[in-house]
């Protein structure tokens, strides 16, 4: 096995998920050993980031919103309110990365350990399936081809 290779998923999927399965699974890489690198590197992502993130807050506030009274006030503030840490923590892995999805958990208010919490759970589950189905797409590929 190539440990190069492997920290080569960890670091991609410290920023974004979707790149470092992929590149996993071009390089060989055993894809359990795949789904582990890639779903802890982005873990590490969103926890790094859940902990800077009341400076986060603040200066996102300041950036887009003027306020919190602006922010409540705001679309996103009413999908946040609809499917709160739970629907971001599984969703957002997919949809725009666990980094991005923990700052914007952040600035919503969201408390440190249920968004890492559910963030994780969100990541390991889309690492899983994105890396099957990466996986099936290849095994697909040869037996066309053979």
């Amino acid at each position: 096995m190539n440990l190069e290779a492997i920290l080569i998923v960890f670091a991609v999927s410290f920023i974004e998920l979707w790149l470092a399965i992929p590149l996993g699974l071009a390089m060989e890489v055993n894809p359990v050993i795949i789904i582990i690198a890639a779903a802890s590197g982005d873990i590490l992502a969103v926890i790094c980031v859940a902990f800077l993130g009341e400076n986060l807050r603040s200066r996102f506030l300041r950036w887009k919103y003027q306020d919190e009274n602006a922010l409540k006030k705001s679309r996103l503030y009413e999908i946040w309110n609809k499917y709160g840490v739970i629907g971001l923590g599984l969703s957002s892995p997919l949809l725009f990365g666990g980094p991005l999805g923990a700052a914007v958990g952040i600035a919503m208010g969201a408390r440190k350990n249920h968004l890492i919490l559910w963030m994780s759970v969100g990541i390991i589950l889309w690492s899983i399936g994105l890396t099957l189905a990466g996986l099936m797409g290849l095994l697909a590929l040869e037996t066309m081809f053979t």
